[in-house]
């Protein structure tokens, strides 16, 4: 195996080669999530492509990983979220009036205009709810149809997050004007409330806080249980190490790299990289980027002052009123963001570690200025410490442009995702199709692409199971098996086994320059598309060893992917683990289904008539049992091969039926055929069995969920209900013209001019003469009157004949 490359952060470019600081082991921090609210697709697009790449590792390359997630839960967004909903709780409780409740508002939607949207303030008088939607539209009209606010360039999140404030206003409007101010106002009275009363809140009790991180905690591990993500061998909390923090930042503060402003404490980075120290290793092209500064240190801290650097950032703040607080010898406060990850991940893993990873969006500042602080903590007598060997960055999910964000409202929750759109499965593969390292807007074409690559791998190993099963007693086929997956020099050099070994190398390439899942989706894909040609065209002379072997190794493969929530290690096996078999009954209860569905179809076809047959007289004398009780003390556990003796007597019994079906009396030729259907598309079909009728050939029995068949089931009863229903209409149709055919039909030539108000005179046959006027017909109109009536003449004719007798 050649050297593992990966793309590390802190070497711009391309991959470099690993080397883990111990052989065979890998020490590893995740960042993890704030937890404040619900998780979205872009976390999910984190923490899927992060334990991609630690499954890969442990499972493919065999690494003994270490892997340690925090969960932060001190922030300044965990501040303002919880204590927002308390204070709104609290207003809800009040004794307003309706005036009242109608001015508070008011109130609240100048507020919020005037900090987020303040070209609604721009125009002759006050901002108010009857000018609002005129002023939006004049000031962010642009924004709304899809543009930018100067109508220049592509939009990007200042659009998306002014979208966001838009919307909160004109909800906002149609629940004030509809004096539904605390139902449909929340998103401007949060803010409004929290300028008025955040000093009031007592946070000696900090359950206010705690109450929240520990719910949406419970709620980020939920999702990622439902995302088959393995979770942490380790878990860390900024609140359960908060003593620990505070010693840390003492420390740095001694070494002269830190100092104290006002009661909060800043890390000094002209001091740090006087001492010889690099600074934004990561990203040197934001370190004076204001946003970014800001946006790290979080929107309580505005206020803190005393900062020497314009980029030095806080370790510790002083905690003001209404925010939760801890002791440490600058008075009561909590730690900065930054500071959290450099202490829980040396805590457990020690002053270096293998990788750290997390989103792109973390490389500035946080990760840069971890790194900072971790390193000065750790250097010794002026020389340069590595913190982090290789920093492993995702790359964002985006939106319309913008990447999908908390905070900026423009997310799908992996909740309503995994409850409309996605299977845990479909989420990884079109997170595979992309490169970890890489940005990825889903469009429709991904998707599609993914369901058809998934759609390709359920169907080989569909059809591999049903050939392996075909092809030998259950018994023998479970013993025997491939354990060898490599095809040797000794063995067949046709195209198939040089095909499966190009396949091999091809994902053992990818895989090892920095875990090229694309590539590996590809060589799946290349590799079923030829196995299929294989058995198309070679089904009296199918190297099935081979066809086994192949879908072994690509069980194998989705299983270390991850694609697989009901497999473990080592994935042996063919195909996707039902839950049946990862239950891992005992056999007789995991067999239950298939044998009363068997005895039932048993029970049945005997009350029938049939012809003699000496096919179902030796059915009916041999019982599966023995055949199922073989397997079971062989040991085998797998619901699907444990039921095919069942199946196959089942699938034999059809098939015979089938066969007398054209011999046997007309009635009993139905209820054959009748049974038959019901046997495939109810009772098999609900066991997740099919059975694939084919000509001059036994019926293949294949394993497909039972949701699928059924769906499929019903799709087609959908179908011929609507054709029986068209067919009805176009008949209704067809009456209803027929019936005003002849209706038509039934008055004379003679008279169908006679009541026209327009002429005044007819002749011997009714063809009209003079006008209403006296005049004469013209010839032209005369002539279309004569065409009228000759066809009327010949339909009245035909309905004559066809009815007879007189019309009046």
């Amino acid at each position: 195996m050649d050297s593992i490359k990966v793309h590390n952060s802190l070497k711009p470019g391309g991959p470099v080669p690993f080397v883990p600081i111990e052989k065979g082991k890998i020490s590893w921090y995740a960042c993890g999530p704030t937890v404040y609210d619900q998780s979205h697709l872009g976390h999910a697009r984190n923490y899927v492509s992060t334990d991609i790449i630690r499954r890969i590792l442990m499972h493919y390359f065999g690494f003994n990983v270490k892997f340690v997630m925090n969960f932060t839960d001190v922030d300044d967004k965990i501040i303002i979220k919880a204590r927002r909903q308390r204070l709104l709780d609290l207003e809800k409780q009040k004794n307003y009036t309706d005036a009242e409740t109608l001015e508070l508002g008011k109130a609240a939607f100048r507020a919020y205009a005037e900090s987020n949207l303040p070209q609604l303030l721009d125009g002759e008088g006050e901002l108010d709810l009857n000018n609002y939607v005129p002023r939006r539209d004049a000031a962010y009209g642009s924004v709304l149809a899809g543009g930018t606010l100067t109508g220049e360039g592509k939009p990007g999140d200042a659009e998306a997050k002014l979208r966001m404030h838009i919307s909160n206003m004109t909800a906002a409007v149609i629940a004030i004007t509809g004096n539904q101010v605390f139902k449909g106002a929340d998103e401007i009275l949060l803010p409004y409330l929290d300028s008025l009363y955040k000093e009031t809140i007592d946070t000696s009790d900090q359950s206010i806080f705690t109450d929240l991180t520990k719910f949406m905690e419970g709620e980020f591990t939920d999702d990622m249980d439902a995302l088959n993500v393995l979770r942490p061998d380790v878990v860390t909390r900024v609140t359960e190490y908060v003593p620990q923090i505070a010693r840390f930042v003492e420390k740095v503060v001694e070494k002269g790299f830190a100092y104290e402003a006002e009661g909060s404490v800043y890390f000094d980075i002209a001091a740090f990289e006087k001492a010889g120290n690099p600074y934004a290793r990561l990203r040197p092209e934001n370190r004076n980027d204001k946003a970014l500064q800001e946006e790290g240190e979080g929107s309580l801290s505005k206020s803190l002052g005393g900062k020497r650097g314009a980029g030095d950032f806080a370790l510790w703040k002083k905690s003001k009123p209404g925010e939760p607080y801890w002791p440490s010898k600058w008075g009561n406060g909590r730690p900065g963001w930054h500071i959290e990850c450099s202490v829980m991940a040396s805590d457990v893993l020690g002053s270096r570690m293998d990788f750290h990873s997390g989103g792109i969006d973390l490389a500035f500042p946080h990760h840069d200025n971890e790194l900072a602080q971790s390193e000065a903590y750790f250097c010794k007598d002026g020389h340069e410490h590595t913190w982090v060997n290789y920093f492993l960055h995702m790359g964002h999910l985006s939106i319309s442009g913008s990447k999908m964000s908390k905070s900026l409202k423009n997310f799908q929750t992996i909740k309503d995702a995994l409850a409309s759109t996605y299977t845990a499965r479909s989420m990884r593969i079109v997170f595979l199709l992309g490169r970890w390292n890489d940005g990825v807007e889903i469009s429709p074409d991904m998707r599609t692409q993914a369901d058809s690559w998934e759609t390709a791998v359920n169907n080989f190993f569909t059809n591999t199971k049903s050939l392996l099963a075909e092809a030998a007693d259950t018994t023998a086929a479970v013993n025997k098996g491939v354990k060898d997956l490599s095809i040797t020099k000794d063995k067949s050099q046709e195209d198939l086994p040089v095909d499966f070994e190009q396949a091999k190398k091809e994902v053992e390439e990818a895989l090892t320059n920095s875990f090229d899942t694309p590539t590996v989706l590809r060589a799946i894909a290349e590799v079923i598309r030829k196995t299929n040609i294989h058995i198309s065209t070679n089904k009296d002379d199918l190297d099935l060893p081979v066809v086994e072997s192949i879908a072994r190794w690509i069980t194998k493969i989705v299983g270390i992917l991850g694609l697989d929530a009901n497999a473990r290690p080592p994935y042996d096996g063919i195909g996707w683990v039902s839950a049946a078999a990862a239950a891992n009954l005992e056999p007789s209860t995991a067999v239950k289904p298939y044998k009363v569905v068997y005895e039932t179809i048993y029970s049945d076809v005997r009350a029938l008539k049939l012809p003699t047959s000496e096919t179902i007289t030796n059915l009916f004398s041999h019982s599966p049992d023995s055949e199922f009780h073989s397997l079971a003390s062989a040991g085998v556990r797998d619901p699907e091969q444990l039921a095919l003796p069942y199946l196959r007597a089942v699938a034999k019994l059809r098939d015979e039926l089938r066969r007398l079906a054209p011999t046997a009396s007309q009635q009993t030729k139905q209820s054959i055929l009748a049974l038959s259907d019901r046997i495939r598309d109810f009772d098999l079909s609900s066991l997740g069995v099919y059975l694939d009728d084919r000509p001059d050939q036994p019926s293949l029995i294949k394993f497909i969920p039972a949701a699928e068949l059924i769906a499929a089931r019903e799709e087609k009863a959908a179908k011929e209900a609507e054709k029986v229903r068209a067919k009805e209409e176009a008949k209704r149709a067809r009456e209803k013209a027929e019936e005003e055919k002849w209706e038509k039909a039934k008055l004379a030539p003679e008279d169908m001019f006679r009541g026209d108000e327009r002429y005044s005179e007819w002749d011997a046959e009714g063809l009209p003469l003079k006008m209403k006027d006296g005049s004469e017909v013209p010839k032209s109109q005369l002539k279309k009157l004569k065409k009228d009536w000759d066809r009327q003449k010949k339909a009245h004719g035909e309905y004559q004949a066809k009815f007879g007798g007189s019309t009046t």
